[in-house]
């Protein structure tokens, strides 16, 4: 906005009648020119004007067009922005019911008591809810109100003097409801106040004015339907006990915000705007001087705000952040979390500024309801200097491309994801459904034999009774067409691939009956068949990974976001993310439990798809695995230490120290913790309550609640082992690493980090993990406790196959490990840097560069533990428990491993 003069506000006809009918007015106006205008000044200026006699209605009539001139005269100046204007006429509306409650319950009270609550004994109040716009606080400045008028509990009024005449509860707030809309919107001589729209209420018009707590309850989870949801979103308690807004809000979540990812809701809120546009198409045609809607029309306002909503309605009851009743508020969350690219969202909050700011300037032509550009040509140059366009043509210009970016943005979110799941094909040609809904297991072994599956029969039977199983049939029958449909679209995936199919279909059709109960699922797979084409190549992929989403479908949601299945994991910003949704719940330690887990679930799907999409080396994935496993150690950290009720100390002087293939940082996906937990307090308490927290966090870990558990933990290798205290002070570990340790774990030692907890302790633990490390060793003693140890383990795990293990047959991976641990051993006295935690490709690379082995064996080594560890992924992503392979596909690997085994050991 450029900056206007004064006079550029009388471009409203509204504001130039007002001014002219009391010459006065410009001086109330200027006076107030330079203010945001919030609740003190309101209550001020409506003091003037009842100190002059005047009765409340008529002086918050008064109010309301003085406020309403000095906002169209601030907005049109560029005194004011948007946000300006729709928080103060809002902040007003509240205000006014407000003001007319507190006194028409005092003059009904006077008049029939106090109602009191038949239960409680306590007196009663009305809660009036703002909805639509005004519970966002983004009302118009000439907009109706919408309210819902709700009371905790039925009784009857305490009458205190015999003129009083008693009353019920719901008498009582239905006649103080009744007088509530007469003073707020009778059109009198000023004017009103704001119009009122009651008709959100339960059962809308036809339901009584004002509803207890307990009707809105049944109703809401009886006969509530999708599109009151949706409503609901923006319901903001404007009056009422704090005790009882708690109380209305814990009905109304569980009927707006599902606890699971609902996709139903997007075809709700298709059809819900569909049957808009329908109405407003019809209008248009009959009036043509109404097009242009900037509110309903398409690319409009409430395209923009479903948007923001459908979002909500899906995930919010999994993320409260997403509960925001702003539109904009809204925006700018999804684009903080990705789920709307931040320059979409940049475009949409753009778009909706100008939308909403033409809107406005529609409105202060007359004060009027409306949200068409006008029919005749001088207002619409009017409307478009209130704009600041210098023609009606740049204005019309700059709506038309606001509404195509909107219009573009809808149909992506709720247009064009149903192309490729409703029976077409790539080229959008209709495409005959390979199964129908009564075929025979004859005909389905007939279709698949036409597609080239080899094992067509025993599949077909199996499909067969997966179509017609009781489970299946039992469905209700959109569920039913939705799953025939997933059928339909999956079989011709997994036809189309060359490895796998019957097993991929076998997997297929075990995940579907798991979520065939789950219209939410059936729904996100129908309307985002990208999505089903993943869940499609992880089935094809990998076993392990059918299984995991069979067992965790909430993950789906997780296959939507193609930006996260790309980019690179950020886990700074991740920590920060889990130490904020813990926090924000803190106490509920059943919901922070799960909530660990769904995080942890989400990013390990996310790792998943990109490894299966070939993004990710063996090293790279393994290197992300254990970044976030330290993340969600540190995090349970965190949380299990505020559940301890005689904590000394803000934050724990404790650490967890990682072994194996944590502290390698070679984690898989489903590996085991090893851990270590050490502390340095001297509080006289710290070793119980360390213990404590050691035990807690144990069990946060390797509970199993509905989300799963978080990892399994294995704290064995601690001193002493298993007879050893679940937790140590760094000096006894100290104390014990340098005098009792045995060789095995000063080899389990070279494999050790720091993990989680106070840095200082995990300073310290890399001090004395190098001093040990470092010591001088004699060589032929080392070299036969390590050669007995790799006996015993090979003894341990014996291979009757023909078969080559990867992992504990010579040449394998056992081996090379053994290796590297013995020259970290023999030669970190010399060579400190051998100590470095960097991996055992690295150390063998090191090793060879110094010339502790040769150095071409090295690489080729390194070479080879690579593969065997890529090997060994590709089968565990198979489901198999032993990873072995034909023993031909690595002869010159285990040739070159068991050469340099002799070397290092002299064998």
């Amino acid at each position: 906005m450029t900056n206007r003069s004064l006079t550029d506000a009388r471009d409203s006809r509204f504001v130039q009648r007002w001014l002219n009918a009391d010459p006065a007015r410009l001086q109330q106006v200027e006076s107030l020119a330079g203010l945001s205008l919030s609740t003190p000044d309101f209550t001020r200026l409506l003091q003037n004007e009842t100190a002059a006699g005047m009765a409340l209605p008529r002086a918050m009539r008064r109010v309301r067009n003085l406020v309403l001139a000095v906002l169209i005269q601030r907005d049109l100046t560029g005194a004011a922005d948007l946000d300006e204007v729709m928080t103060t006429i809002s902040g007003f509306a509240d205000f006014v019911v407000r003001t007319h409650q507190q006194a028409l319950h005092a003059e009904l009270v006077a008049a029939h008591g106090e109602p009191i609550g038949e239960e409680s004994g306590t007196p009663q109040e009305l809660m009036v809810l703002g909805m639509g716009k005004l519970g966002g606080h983004e009302l118009n400045v000439s907009s109706d109100i919408d309210l819902i008028f709700v009371y905790n509990e039925d009784g009857d009024t305490r009458a205190d003097a015999d003129s009083q005449r008693q009353l019920s509860n719901h008498e009582f707030f239905v006649r103080l409801g009744k007088r509530l809309i007469a003073d707020i919107s009778a059109i009198a001589e000023d004017g009103y106040s704001f119009r009122v729209d009651m008709a959100l209420r339960p059962n809308g018009n036809s339901g009584p004015l004002v509803a207890s707590m307990n009707m809105v309850e049944q109703y809401l989870m009886v006969q509530g339907r999708e599109w009151e949801r949706y409503a609901w979103v923006k319901a903001r308690a404007v009056t009422g006990r704090p005790e009882d807004i708690a109380l209305l809000d814990s009905v109304v979540r569980p009927f707006v915000y599902r606890r699971y990812l609902d996709y139903g809701a997007i075809h709700a809120l298709r059809d819900m705007h569909a049957q808009i546009r329908a109405e407003v198409t019809r209008q248009e045609s009959r009036h043509p001087e109404r097009s242009n809607n900037v509110k309903l029309g398409r690319g409009g306002i409430r395209e923009i705000e479903f948007l923001a909503q459908v979002f909500q309605l899906i995930r919010g009851g999994r993320d409260p952040d997403l509960r925001d009743r702003s539109t904009r508020g809204t925006l700018a969350t999804l684009a903080r979390k990705n789920l709307l690219a931040p320059a979409v969202v940049d475009g949409l909050l753009d778009s909706y500024t100008f939308l909403r700011n033409l809107e406005h300037r529609l409105q202060y032509l007359d004060d009027a309801q409306t949200h068409n550009l006008p029919a005749s040509p001088d207002d619409v140059a009017l409307v478009a200097r209130m704009m600041d366009y210098d023609t009606p043509a740049a204005l019309l210009d700059a709506l038309a491309r606001h509404r195509h970016f909107v219009a573009t943005q809808f149909d992506e979110m709720f247009s064009e994801k149903t192309g490729s799941s409703s029976g077409e094909n790539q080229d959008g040609a209709a495409r005959a459904p390979l199964l129908g809904e009564h075929d025979s297991e004859e005909a389905i072994a007939a279709q698949l034999e036409r597609l080239g599956f080899d094992d067509a029969q025993s599949t077909a039977r199996r499909l067969f009774g997966s179509i017609n199983s009781p489970r299946v049939q039992a469905l209700p029958a959109a569920s039913h067409a939705k799953l025939l449909t997933l059928l339909n679209n999956a079989l011709a995936m997994v036809a189309a691939m060359e490895l796998n199919r019957a097993a991929t279909l076998s997997r297929l059709l075990d995940f579907f009956e798991a979520i065939a109960r789950r219209a939410a699922y059936l729904s996100l797979l129908t309307e985002y068949p990208k999505a089903l084409a993943r869940v499609v190549r992880m089935m094809n992929a990998s076993d392990w990974a059918a299984k995991y989403l069979t067992r965790h479908p909430l993950l789906l949601d997780e296959l939507l976001d193609t930006h996260s299945l790309e980019a690179e994991p950020d886990w700074s910003a991740f920590a920060i993310e889990c130490r904020r949704q813990l926090d924000a719940i803190p106490g509920d330690t059943e919901r922070q439990m799960d909530m660990l887990r769904e995080l942890h679930h989400a990013q390990l799907l996310r790792l998943l798809a990109q490894d299966l999409e070939g993004q990710l080396t063996v090293e790279r994935l393994a290197d992300h695995l254990s970044a976030l496993a330290d993340v969600l150690v540190g995090a349970t950290l965190h949380a299990v230490w505020q559940t301890l009720p005689n904590r000394h100390r803000e934050v724990p002087r404790f650490g967890v120290i990682a072994y194996g293939k944590l502290g390698g940082k070679e984690l898989g996906y489903a590996s085991d913790l090893d851990v270590v937990f050490v502390y340095q307090d001297e509080h006289p308490d710290a070793p119980m309550l360390y213990a404590k927290l050691a035990q807690r966090f144990i069990t946060w870990m390797t509970t199993h609640t509905p989300a799963g558990v978080l990892f399994d933990i294995d704290i064995a290798l601690r001193p002493d082992g298993a007879s050893g205290l679940m937790v140590t002070s760094i000096d006894s570990f100290e104390k014990y690493q340098k005098g009792s340790a045995w060789v095995w774990e000063h080899q389990a030692l070279t494999r050790a980090r720091f993990c989680s907890g106070d840095a200082e302790i995990g300073a310290r633990f890399e001090e004395v993990r190098t001093a040990v490390l470092r010591q001088p060793r004699e060589e032929a003693s080392l070299r036969d406790e390590i050669l007995s140890m790799r006996q015993k383990m090979h003894e341990a795990h014996p291979n009757r196959s023909a078969q080559f293990d990867l992992k504990h047959d010579a040449g394998g991976m056992i081996d090379i490990e053994f290796m590297v641990q013995y020259l970290v051993l023999l030669h970190a006295a010399r060579y400190p840097e051998l100590t470095a935690d960097i991996g055992n490709i690295a150390l063998l690379k090191l090793c060879g560069e110094l010339g502790l082995i040769d150095r071409a064996l090295a690489v080729d080594v390194a070479d080879a533990y690579r593969k065997f560890r890529r090997m060994q992924h590709q089968i565990r992503l198979q489901g198999a428990d032993r990873a072995r392979v034909e023993k031909v596909k690595v002869e010159a690997e285990t040739g070159q491993v068991l050469a340099l085994f002799r070397a290092v050991f002299k064998t």
